[in-house]
């Protein structure tokens, strides 16, 4: 499916579904799978929490599967309203996790595309468009894995250096621009309200910790 967007419209909300964020100091992936009884989607499990766009359902009960050193754990959780069309979801043990990052991509700035789906991991080079019709993040359109309707929320990364990432948004959606196909992102100007949902960070009881992500 393809969507149009109107001037001045927010990029990062108002596309279709399609297709999270990949590692920092972690021994695993911090893409996460969420699937509820309406379907799958991806997320990113931040040092804010986990964060997701709530295009599987935006309420109820929600699994959620982390890929650790030695293979996937499905946590279960109750879906919580962000703000902004974001999504969160608790866990009782610590998932592997990577920053989140309020710097706003700037145009022609390199980024990476990560999900993952039943054949495993995946990524993608992509860099920033600007367009002064769009407020929002728009990058280049990856096709491949982002067609699949499960990969809504694959993670859109910052490279630090070889071994560091931080996540500036999920992919929401396809825009298209003058017969142009581009990707759309939830970015820092919608992320933020994460931070302010987790105010109780430090109040939560402790995690349950394992080994193999430090």
């Amino acid at each position: 499916m393809r969507s149009t967007f109107t001037l001045a419209v927010l990029a990062a909300l108002a596309a279709l579904p399609l297709a999270g964020c990949a590692g920092s100091k972690t021994l695993a992936d911090p893409i996460v799978r969420i699937s509820t009884d309406q379907g799958a989607e991806l997320g990113v499990s931040t040092n804010y929490g986990v964060v997701y766009l709530g295009r599987s359902g935006t309420r109820g009960a929600v699994a959620i599967e982390a890929l650790f050193g030695d293979g996937p754990n499905l946590e279960r959780s109750v879906t919580e309203a962000v703000g902004g069309g974001l999504f969160t979801a608790r866990t009782e043990i610590e998932l592997p996790e990577v920053p989140l990052s309020f710097a706003a991509p700037v145009a022609g700035e390199a980024l990476v595309i990560a999900g993952r789906d039943d054949s495993g991991s995946w990524e993608r080079n992509t860099r920033v468009v600007e367009d002064p019709r769009v407020f929002g993040l728009l990058v280049e359109n990856v096709g491949g894995d982002l067609n699949h309707g499960d990969q809504t929320g694959a993670g859109v990364f910052r490279q630090i250096d070889k071994h560091h990432r931080e996540c500036v948004g999920l992919v929401s959606g396809r825009v298209t621009l003058d017969g142009r196909t581009y990707l759309a992102v939830v970015g820092p100007e919608v992320t933020w309200r994460l931070v302010a949902h987790r105010r109780d960070l430090l109040r939560r009881k402790p995690w349950v910790y394992r080994k193999d992500i430090n």
